[in-house]
């Protein structure tokens, strides 16, 4: 087992990792409901649902049915010119459960593809329709929605993980931050900068691009539900499409399917990812309204872009169980007792040393410090208490499976408040 650990030390680049000087890796054998088993007996309870998409736990039975019935069927067929089941029984799950006037579903193999996809809507969308010059993008800061260029774009430019890039990218709009948190008393000012530059620059700009109400890996802020119900009303005003980004937050993270639902608001475009699979495969998906759709082809054009792994048939089937497994279970109830449980135990946070603020959204706890973690030191202190929690910067947060139970969501929670504790004791 060594070996294969130093073969990974060596040669097996991970993410958000030095390649020549990496930080250690753990040697995972198996993984069942919400606990990772690793190499050496180790037991950790899981407080990352595999970076936000393994929502129903590991080896649910009902998705490992539907991935050995359609293995034995086929794992992939090309979709260019060809159809088949699964994909179309999800499209119709999905527009079942989308937030009203989404229509149309555009499948790819990952979340970052799903937003390149919505930008290239939203491009199409004006160039079709005799406006050429509306090709910029606006999106607010601290926003993060994926890795690949385009998306790298509308991640915040300064305080984002792509700053390096910026002379690569093309330059987009950026408004502020919202400032508002989502469960304090809504003021006006903080959509001023949003309203401000869309009334200078609208006749340059496709489409505002955001994640409703949760600012994931950006800073994981939750912001109030009046900025993006303001935030529709001025897309409207001004004629730029409104695209969201639910990649993080869909399927039931936040309490309700969608975050987007928290204001009453439908997007032009959505993106969703992530919990699509459960945690399976990747897979993702870009819904439009039929409005984009008819634009983009106005003339009889066509849209350009076609995955080779588009609207895969074992991923499409897994999510078809996944939708199931998620709409036939309490997960409302679920997600609800989550939420009351991490106001209650991470509260405990607020009085440590080095705590900035505590917040908690659905099945989603946030304990932001006022320094940057010590990425090795602090990961190690948490498996040592026989968790699994990925902290990045200040942040520590933890976003379980719905169906951990309330024990192993108090191991998790403890462990933070352990682990802080300790860490505000050591000397600097």
């Amino acid at each position: 087992m060594q070996s294969l650990l130093d073969i990974d030390y060596q040669h097996v680049l991970h993410p958000y990792s030095s390649m020549t000087e990496p930080l250690p890796n753990l040697m995972v054998t198996s993984a069942r409901g919400s606990e990772i088993t690793l190499a050496d007996g180790r037991i950790l309870v899981d407080g990352m649902s595999s970076w936000w998409s393994a929502i129903h736990g590991y080896q649910h039975p009902e998705l490992d049915r539907a991935v050995h019935e359609q293995i034995s069927k086929m794992s992939h067929i090309m979709f260019g010119g060809l159809t088949h089941e699964p994909a179309i029984t999800l499209t119709q799950s999905l527009l079942k459960i989308c937030p009203k006037g989404l229509t149309k579903v555009f499948f790819s193999d990952s979340g970052s593809v799903s937003v390149e996809v919505a930008i290239k809507m939203a491009i199409q969308y004006w160039f079709a329709k005799g406006h050429p010059q509306k090709s910029g993008l606006i999106s607010i800061r601290r926003g993060y929605h994926g890795d690949t260029f385009a998306a790298m774009s509308v991640c915040d430019p300064v305080n984002g993980m792509h700053g390096l890039f910026g002379e690569s990218l093309k330059q987009q709009t950026f408004a502020d931050a919202p400032i508002i948190a989502f469960d304090e008393q809504w003021n006006l000012q903080d959509i001023e900068s949003l309203e401000k530059l869309l009334q200078a620059k609208h006749k340059e700009l496709a489409a505002l691009i955001l994640e409703p109400i949760v600012q994931g890996a950006g800073g994981m802020f939750f912001y109030h539900k009046e900025y993006l119900r303001e935030a529709r009303r001025l897309c409207d005003e001004y004629n730029v499409l409104l695209i969201v980004d639910e990649i993080a937050t869909g399927f039931g993270r936040t309490g309700l399917m969608f975050a987007c639902e928290h204001a009453g608001i439908s997007p032009d475009i959505m993106c969703i990812g992530k919990a699509l699979t459960g945690g399976y495969l990747s897979l993702a998906a870009t819904l439009a309204q039929q409005k984009v759709a008819d634009g983009i082809s106005i003339d009889g054009g066509v849209f350009m872009h076609g995955p080779t792994f588009m609207a895969n048939p074992l991923a499409c089937a897994i999510a078809n169980a996944s939708l199931r497994v998620l709409l036939e279970s309490p997960w409302q109830n679920r997600v609800q007792a989550i939420e009351t449980q991490l106001k209650i135990e991470l509260k405990k946070c607020e009085d440590l040393a080095g705590v900035a603020n505590v917040r908690v959204l659905g099945a989603i706890g946030v304990v932001e410090l006022s320094e940057p973690v010590k990425m090795r030191e602090f990961q190690q202190a948490l498996v040592e208490q026989g968790v699994w929690i990925r902290p990045f910067g200040k942040l520590v947060y933890i976003m379980p499976p719905y169906i951990i139970s309330s024990e192993q969501l108090s191991k998790l929670t403890a462990a933070i408040f352990s682990v802080i504790a300790d860490t505000a004791r050591q000397p600097s």
